[in-house]
C-alpha cells in the first residue's frame, strides 16, 4: 500500500494506492472518489456497544469504512475543514485524538476508546478519546498546519487547538492567567499539559472560527 499527501497545506488530500491484499480503515465519510475496482465494507467503529460509547462520549462517527481491492486500485480521503493531513508512524505505541482528527489507517492499527478526563469534558471535547496503537501508520487532519511539541514538564495550550498527544501526558483545565485577566482579556480556561510526551496542534481553531462567523453575520 503507497500513500501521497497532495495539495498541501491549504487543502491536503491523501491519496491511497492499494494493491491485492491491502485493507485500509477510514472515517466515514472520508472518500471522496476511489477506482471502481474498490470493494467498500461498512462496520461499527469497533463494534455495536464501542463504537455506541464513542459517537455519544468521545464525539466519533458510529460507523468506520474498509477498503479492500483484488487488483491495483486508487482511494481519495479528504477532511471536512481545510488545512493539513499528517501521516504518524506507530512503532508498538498509542495515541490519542480529538474528536474530528482521524481519517484513516492501516487495518493491523487497532481503534479503542480511551479516558480523556473530565479536563476534557470540561473543554466541550467530551469525555473519552478515540486511542490508536499498535504497528503502522495513521492519517490525520487539522484545521490549518499541523505543527508538534515535545513537553518535558508543563504546557498551556488552547482546548480547540489540541488534536492529539501521547498517553504519557495528562490534561487539566485551568484559567490562563488571574481571573480578571482571563476573562477580559479573551482567553477564559486552558489546557494545561503534564508530563513528557508529544503534543500535537492544528494552527486554527473551528470554533474561533464558528464565532467570528456568527459575530459578522448576526
Amino acid at each position: 500500500m503507497r500513500s501521497e499527501i497532495k495539495f498541501g497545506p491549504a487543502f491536503a488530500t491523501l491519496f491511497i494506492t492499494l494493491n491485492p491484499g491491502d485493507s485500509l480503515v477510514a472515517e466515514s465519510g472520508a472518500m471522496s472518489s476511489m477506482s471502481s475496482n474498490i470493494d467498500i465494507a461498512t462496520r461499527f467503529n469497533g463494534g455495536f456497544f464501542r463504537a455506541l460509547m464513542r459517537k455519544i462520549f468521545g464525539g466519533e462517527s458510529l460507523f468506520i469504512n474498509s477498503f479492500s481491492s483484488s487488483g491495483e486500485g486508487e482511494v481519495v480521503l479528504t477532511q471536512p475543514t481545510p488545512g493539513e493531513i499528517s501521516e504518524i508512524n506507530l512503532e508498538g505505541t498509542s495515541l490519542f485524538l480529538q474528536p474530528g482528527a482521524f481519517i484513516a489507517c492501516d487495518s493491523n492499527v487497532r481503534l479503542s476508546l480511551g479516558w480523556a478526563g473530565f479536563a476534557s469534558w470540561f473543554g466541550g471535547e467530551g469525555l473519552f478519546r478515540m486511542k490508536v496503537s499498535g504497528h503502522g501508520r495513521v492519517w490525520i487532519g487539522g484545521y490549518g498546519a499541523i505543527f508538534d511539541k515535545d513537553i518535558t514538564s508543563e504546557y498551556i495550550v488552547d482546548t480547540g487547538h489540541l488534536i492529539a498527544y501521547e498517553p504519557t501526558l495528562s490534561l487539566s483545565v485551568g484559567l490562563s492567567a488571574g481571573l480578571f485577566s482571563s476573562f477580559f482579556g479573551g482567553e477564559g480556561f486552558v489546557t494545561k499539559v503534564r508530563g513528557r510526551g508529544k503534543l500535537l496542534m492544528q494552527t486554527r481553531n473551528i470554533d474561533g472560527l464558528a464565532a467570528w462567523t456568527n459575530h459578522h453575520l448576526y
